[in-house]
């Protein structure tokens, strides 16, 4: 999969999710076989830009590129502004927000709200593209409801603007992650337009994934929420896609061990404080599959030093025999 001069392989990218991919978590996704991870979104309002929130979204000290960054918001010089500033802090590729459903988002007139104003989203595709010298991306949802969906001349307008690729996740805005996301959209897309198009949405599993590739003739897929607990999925995703093998599941010391170096890494990041709180989501997501995984989470949740934190951890994952010992 090719984005501007940047070939993406394997072509199975992180989504972008507030609170989710921030840069341990990026971090992790890449070296378990994620081709592409694109950060948080970022606002594209300048007075923000100091916080330490967007501050944490805006460090890419280390990570391998390609640096894909998310700008959100609905002035088209304010998104260039922000696009220009991103790239000026390492981004290479940036990626606009036209998809995110959440209310907060919407109410501000950004995400998926815009979907609902096609000559505004032309302006900002437009304004951004002429800003920087790096790939713009654009990822948008079907349209803002049922009755108004709008994607594929959202997608003509991408097109004539210069955008590099799209990413479509297949529900319309009205229903939230509701129901079953479909692809005929996505489909509909590749035969219209020539830009690379990437599939979002309800890709759970390698079958999954390789099944809707086919189905749309997409370049790519991008995995979201199921690979919150499960970062490992990318490297089930790209032994499938690229040599049609299964390969098992990380053991429970695997697992173990990924979970610690992703707890550390965000106590690391954010200081004790705000990483033992923030790794409390994480720590939810890793264990909801296990059995106890509910009593390990609430128990989490009570502890407030990140040694403990670890420490806990540590012995919920020991082998029985060793938990004896």
């Amino acid at each position: 999969m090719r984005i501007g001069p940047y070939i993406i392989d394997p072509p199975i990218v992180l989504a972008p999710m507030a609170g989710v991919t921030d840069k341990p978590f990026r971090l992790l996704c890449r070296e378990l076989g994620a081709g592409l991870c694109v950060s948080e979104m970022t606002t594209a309002d300048p007075r923000l830009w100091n916080t330490p929130k967007s501050r944490a979204r805006m460090d890419h000290d280390g990570e391998p590129g390609p640096v894909a960054v998310q700008i959100a918001g609905g002035d088209p010089q304010l998104l260039a502004v922000a696009a220009r500033h991103n790239v000026d802090q390492g981004a290479q590729i940036i990626d606009i927000n036209m998809g995110c459903p959440v209310k907060k988002v919407c109410n501000a007139w950004a995400g998926s709200a815009l979907l609902q104003d096609e000559s505004l989203v032309g302006r900002i595709l437009e304004a951004v593209v002429a800003a920087v010298d790096v790939p713009v991306t654009l990822k948008i949802r079907t349209g803002w409801s049922r009755e108004g969906r709008n994607a594929l001349r959202v997608a003509r307008l991408a097109e004539q603007a210069g955008i590099a690729a799209l990413t479509i996740h297949g529900r319309t805005r009205d229903q939230l992650f509701a129901g079953s996301a479909e692809h005929e959209t996505a489909a509909e897309l590749v035969r219209c337009v020539s830009i690379p198009v990437i599939v979002n949405g309800d890709i759970d599993g390698p079958e999954r994934a390789a099944a809707v590739l086919e189905a749309t003739g997409a370049v790519g897929v991008m995995i979201g929420r199921a690979a919150q607990g499960r970062p490992w999925i990318f490297r089930e995703l790209a032994a499938w896609l690229s040599r049609g093998e299964r390969i098992p599941g990380p053991s429970p010391a695997e697992v173990l061990s990924i979970l610690l170096r992703h707890v550390r890494s965000l106590h690391e990041f954010y200081g004790e404080y705000r990483g033992l709180r923030i790794a409390r989501r994480h720590i939810g997501w890793y264990c909801r599959a296990h059995p106890g995984g509910e009593a390990l989470r609430q128990k989490i949740n009570r502890i407030d030093s990140a040694p403990g934190q670890l420490a806990a951890l540590a012995e919920w994952f020991a082998p029985p025999a060793a938990a004896a010992a």
